[in-house]
């Protein structure tokens, strides 16, 4: 069996996906799972269990030059890739104008359907040509986890039970410069993921400053990601707070892979990178100033949590929440 997904992006979007292709392969061992993606989230889908192609595209930035002549040779050239394969099933996970033409392109076999969402859950987007392009359209919970939507759309779709057993494949690359970074003077790393698109998803700057603090207590030396000049700003603040911390470069996302596996655990604003930290299966605290935990927050709550209040949760909620879940709560 050939499968395409189409699930172009965000970056904590495309994690939740990956759960899906575990189950797939589960199912249909020998099955060939083809995705297409934006370009920039590519190299994450290929640390993935199980996809066999991954086809970039770039619908972001071909929109903003949709008529010069550079644009139209990529769109051709992202077609033809597209194109060389029939596929049995061509499963829209994103719902939204975009992944329909995508799934509209993309080649059938002489069996073949396109599937996808009849229907917006809560906190998702949606647009109607999904429903429309597809051949069967599958209506499911309004109030459903990313993960479990894009599980249960997939199961639906092809006919089988959504497995027990929650497993995002990722193969991390532990490479000699990840290596290095897993130590500062000898001691385990915890990365805090720091910053977010969206400012009020953010955590204030004093908290991270204490939480680190208490963390170099515990023995560990803190990681700072950052992702724009404004992180890396607060980032050298956080760090300047500090007896061992570290400011990472600004990494490639393959290469921040495999900075985080080298990591002890992670705490982080609900944020693509947090949602990164929880497919590695690192121990993780996910801080959420909104009530929004139970559709994109961890799962596996023995090894990562989230945790909520109103206008942002407090530093000693997240202290004993990373206790809990790196187990130093239980030690003597």
């Amino acid at each position: 069996m050939k499968i395409l997904i189409v699930k172009l992006s965000s970056l904590g979007d495309v994690v939740h996906a990956m759960p899906a292709v575990q189950d797939l392969h589960r199912v249909w061992p020998e099955a060939q799972i083809d995705w297409v993606v934006e370009r920039g989230f590519a190299a994450l889908l290929r640390r993935c269990e199980g996809v066999h192609r991954v086809i970039e595209c770039e619908l972001r930035r071909w929109r903003k030059s949709p008529l010069s002549s550079a644009t139209r040779e990529a769109w051709r050239s992202f077609k033809a890739e597209l194109q060389q394969q029939r596929y049995d099933a061509v499963i829209d996970l994103q719902g939204l104008t975009k992944s329909a033409l995508i799934s509209l392109l993309a080649r059938r076999a002489p069996q073949g359907r396109r599937l996808g969402l009849a229907n917006q859950t809560e906190g998702s987007s949606f647009e109607a040509p999904a429903r429309w392009v597809a051949d069967v359209a599958i209506t499911l919970p309004t109030h459903i986890h990313a993960v479990t939507r894009s599980r249960q759309l997939c199961a639906l779709a092809l006919g089988y039970p959504v497995p027990e057993q929650l497993s995002y494949g990722m193969r991390a690359k532990v490479s000699q410069a990840a290596e290095a970074s897993r130590a500062v003077r000898g001691r385990a790393l915890v990365a805090l993921v720091h910053g977010s698109s969206r400012a009020d998803k953010l955590w204030p700057l004093a908290n991270w400053q204490v939480l680190g603090q208490r963390l170099n207590q515990q023995g560990y030396a803190v990681a700072l990601p950052h992702g724009n000049d404004e992180e890396l700003r607060q980032a050298q603040e956080i760090a300047g707070a500090l007896a061992h911390a570290t400011v990472w470069p600004r990494l490639a996302l393959d290469a921040l892979t495999d900075a985080l596996a080298g990591c002890a655990g992670v705490v982080g604003v609900d944020s693509g990178l947090s949602h990164l930290a929880v497919a590695l299966d690192l121990p993780h605290v996910q801080i959420y100033n909104f009530d929004t935990a139970w559709r994109t927050g961890p799962q596996q709550m023995q090894r990562q949590c989230s945790v909520f209040a109103r206008p942002t949760p407090s530093l000693d909620a997240v202290w004993q929440a990373w206790l809990a879940v790196s187990g130093e709560a239980v030690k003597p």
